[in-house]
């Protein structure tokens, strides 16, 4: 077939062009502050910029057609990459070859330098798999060091202690367990401490009325099939497990015996009896075969008291579920600069709203920020609303997103994707966390990540430390981390150990969850173009660490975070059955897929077909 010598001449003018324009960005290294580990990456990310500042797919097709590489995986170097490509074309033209500079990185030391700074930033050995398994330490690990040693059992190769929980006493155990561990394998385990950052959390929530409803269990019918449980206690002994808690009088409480009736009438009037059928040092316990709501100050009468004191009053009672505020789509709800003092909607007798529902945020300083219009977000994107007005102290919220209604609680975050926040990178606790970091941990994760300015921020602070040498991991969940993601990256590369999480839920949060994809996608991209290794984290298998069983769509995510240089897994009971499934995917997958290319390997349903 005769060659189409206009394609090819078209093409060749087209890689010409991109590769001055690429040849001009990499110069431009040279004026930047670059750790010499860094600087070839560098040049590599600023030619793989340039050459994405263009829309390259008709020519991709056009190469494509030609029979030649589409440069669709020159992320690692995408000079060599398209050299190669201008040299065939030439050939297939039989113009004569030009000599120029050699390409700054070839195919092999890009992928060299990936793997050389990826090693640099988790240390140990590589793990048969490829890519590593992060771990979220739970509170129980810094009392328990067989649950650290069997989590480095599973397949764990780097534990992740979250700063916003515990303290540094509690992260020196955590440490010193997965040392020792680590020792008594004969494994390695480097240590992330991850920086809380400048979360926005909504504030503390009134008590709502102090009342239980005590209710058995029922079948379809309505037939009780199973009484509720009720602990009477005095007020020093925790509940029995399952069981609501009511405290009484220790006096009274001290002369009850199983077998004994006690009668009540309810907060609705209603009489109830409660059965005592256990009795130990600790309380009582006893059934209930209807439902009732028991509040503090009610009655209970013992009956056949034969002697006995007769009545008590009730002194308090547990309130199993944490306080809440209920929200439906229309509802206003009162975002207020007070961290205490949120409250549920007051209503009149008609059920209109007297008072909306408020609640407190931990940075009332980002009210300076935000403006009228503007998304708001909370609870990881279960409610959402757009910000109505703007006061000094408060913002009126109008809530458009709250499917089926949906409780707020306390502690839950708040994202607002639209607004430029002016806040800290590190505050008072972060930096207290970084200085027990650089002493005691491997590498210290840097949370919501917006500007180079954060970096610096950061960079300075490890200077005052003399702890330079520490890794630092980038995490990129806000749309301004994303936007700025080329900029963090070079400034990060002042550092000789660098890496980046995609912290995928808030970042879906902050763009859409309908560019999660997309966004993963670019990041995947840019990273491997500055040979940054990239950890894959947020809900990974997280239905199979809490209950045990994994979805299908957990799965295939499972599987493609082999792109990734390392995987986070968060805590669950069930986080070693995760451990255990996520190293079996990783392992299978590595004879698939390497970065963006796929390996062609022998396939045993192939042998079968005809």
């Amino acid at each position: 077939m005769a060659l189409d010598v206009d394609a090819i001449d078209a093409a060749l003018r087209e890689t010409l062009f991109l590769r001055t324009r690429i040849v001009d960005a990499q110069a431009r290294v040279q004026t930047i502050d670059i750790h010499p580990d860094h600087v070839p990456s560098a040049q590599n990310l600023m030619g793989y910029l340039a050459l994405r500042r263009h829309d390259i797919r008709p020519l991709q097709d056009r190469l494509a057609r030609l029979g030649l590489s589409s440069l669709g995986r020159c992320e690692a170097d995408v000079l060599a990459s398209l050299d190669r490509v201008i040299e065939v074309l030439r050939r297939l033209t039989r113009q004569p070859a030009r000599r120029r500079p050699a390409a700054d990185i070839s195919p092999e030391q890009g992928d060299a330098a990936l793997s050389a700074h990826t090693q640099a930033l988790f240390g140990g050995q590589v793990p048969t798999r490829g890519t590593r398994i992060m771990v979220t330490m739970p509170s129980e690990a810094a009392e328990d060091y067989t649950f650290v040693k069997d989590l480095l059992k599973a397949g764990m190769d780097c534990q992740r202690i979250n700063c916003a929980h515990d303290a540094p006493d509690a992260w020196r155990q955590m440490i010193d367990h997965a040392r020792r561990a680590a020792k008594a394998s004969a494994r390695s385990c480097s240590v992330m401490m991850d920086l809380a950052g400048p979360k926005l959390r909504t504030g503390k929530i009134d008590p709502a009325p102090a009342v239980v409803r005590i209710r058995p269990t029922r079948d379809v019918f309505g037939r009780v099939t199973q009484p509720a449980q009720v602990w009477l206690h005095d007020g020093e002994t925790a509940p029995g497990e399952g069981a609501a808690a009511i405290t009484v009088p220790g006096e009274w409480l001290s002369q009850l015996v199983a077998g004994d009736v006690i009668g009540l009438r309810d907060a609705r009037a209603s009489r109830r009896k409660l059965h005592i059928v256990e009795v130990s040092e600790h309380g009582c316990r006893a059934e209930l075969h209807k439902t009732a709501y028991v509040v503090p100050g009610v009655t209970l009468d013992l009956k056949k008291r034969k002697g006995r004191k007769r009545s008590a009053r009730v002194i308090d009672v547990c309130r199993t579920q944490a306080q809440a505020i209920r929200l439906n789509e229309g509802d206003r709800l009162i975002l207020n600069a007070d961290i205490h003092g949120g409250r549920a909607a007051v209503l009149d007798a008609s059920g209109q709203v007297v008072r909306p529902a408020s609640v407190g945020c931990t940075l009332a300083t980002v009210f300076d920020d935000v403006r009228a219009g503007e998304p708001i977000w909370f609870d990881d994107g279960k409610i959402g609303g757009v910000i109505e007005s703007v006061e000094p102290d408060a913002l009126q919220v109008l809530i458009t997103h709250a499917p089926g209604g949906a409780k707020l609680r306390s502690d839950k975050g708040i994202n607002l994707p639209h607004s430029e926040l002016r806040v800290e990178a590190l505050s008072a606790d972060d930096l207290q966390a970084l200085a027990f970091a650089c002493e005691h941990a491997d590498v210290v994760q840097m949370s919501f990540v917006n500007s180079a300015q954060d970096v610096r921020a950061l960079i300075v602070e490890l200077e005052r430390l003399n702890a330079l040498h520490i890794g630092v991991v980038l995490k990129i969940e806000t749309r301004r981390g994303f936007e700025n993601l080329a900029e963090l990256l070079l400034t990060g590369m002042r550092l000789p150990r660098l890496g980046v999480m995609i912290a995928r839920g808030d970042l879906a949060i902050e763009n859409g969850f309908e560019r999660t994809a997309e966004l993963q996608e670019e990041i995947l991209c840019i990273c491997e173009a500055a040979h940054v290794p990239v950890i894959w984290a947020t809900q990974v298998l997280e239905t199979l660490a809490k209950t045990g069983s994994p979805s299908r769509a957990e799965i295939t995510d499972a599987a493609t975070a082999t792109r990734a240089e390392c995987v986070m897994l968060n805590k669950g009971p069930h986080i070693l059955k995760a451990i255990e499934c996520l190293d079996d995917v990783l392992e299978r997958m590595r004879a698939h897929r390497h970065k963006k290319r796929d390996l062609l390997r022998r396939l045993r349903v192939a042998q079968t077909a005809g």
